[in-house]
């Protein structure tokens, strides 16, 4: 508990710091990719005063040329800093409406372009897809966790179909990533704050442009099945070491 309580202590002013920097930077860029290397700035430090470790596998499966839809899968709240810190890539967060409700975080979130979606309004979810679709198009990468929200157990939920449906109308790639390790760190059902290492492994890109809208089901099932083999083997080989 003493260790969580120091790591809190620590990490609240660095959000507040960091969210502030990311703020005025997004008046200087309006690209967003000044607020966004705030960001992983940010992520590293929190990555540090919390002694957590990663391993980054498959780092030749990303194009840096050309935009995709990275997909995650989500066990904890360290996943965010993880992917923020070890991606070399530029990228925007589809992500929950609540967090943009966070003080000064979420006006840090709105500035570096991040794309707002409210789940529980079908409306508002949509004209959000058109959103992230038209910045994919202009070239901007977009980072979804499919599953939605954190697990509840060590384990990959059911994927939810707007990021698919995203994906067929941008027709680029999606990159499955896989993150192992995090749930030890800080469950979905735990306060408390362990250090710990994390292997984030990068699969190679799975081509969407053979898909449309009527066959996304199909696009998910792949993406599903590769996140969920990936996750099984980096499971059975920390278990084995």
């Amino acid at each position: 508990m003493i260790r969580t309580i120091f790591v809190i202590f620590l990490t609240i002013p660095l959000t507040v710091f960091f969210a502030v920097l990311a703020i005025l930077s997004s008046f200087i860029s309006k690209s967003g990719n000044a607020p966004h290397l705030v960001a992983r700035i940010w992520a590293r430090c929190l990555l540090l005063v919390s002694t957590i470790k990663v391993s980054v596998k498959g780092y030749q499966n990303i194009n840096l040329k050309k935009p995709c839809i990275y997909m995650s899968n989500h066990l904890s709240n360290f996943d965010i800093p993880v992917l923020l810190a070890n991606l070399p890539a530029q990228f925007r967060w589809l992500a929950k409406a609540e967090l943009f409700k966070i003080p000064i975080f979420g006006y840090a979130m709105q500035r570096a372009g991040y794309i707002s979606i409210d789940r529980s309004d079908r409306k508002s979810a949509i004209e959000s897809l058109k959103r992230a679709a038209t910045s994919v198009r202009d070239g901007t990468s977009i980072m979804i966790f499919p599953e939605g929200t954190r697990s509840q157990e060590h384990a990959i939920q059911s994927f939810k179909k707007g990021g698919f449906v995203l994906a067929v109308d941008s027709g680029v790639p999606i990159v499955p990533i896989v993150i192992n390790g995090t749930w030890d760190i800080m469950s979905k059902d735990r306060i408390l704050i362990r250090s710990g290492n994390v292997v984030l492994n990068i699969a190679e890109p799975i081509e969407t442009s053979v898909y449309e809208r009527k066959t996304k089901d199909d696009l998910m099932k792949k993406v599903r099945q590769v996140i969920i083999e990936s996750f099984e083997k980096t499971k059975e080989d920390s278990l084995s070491c």
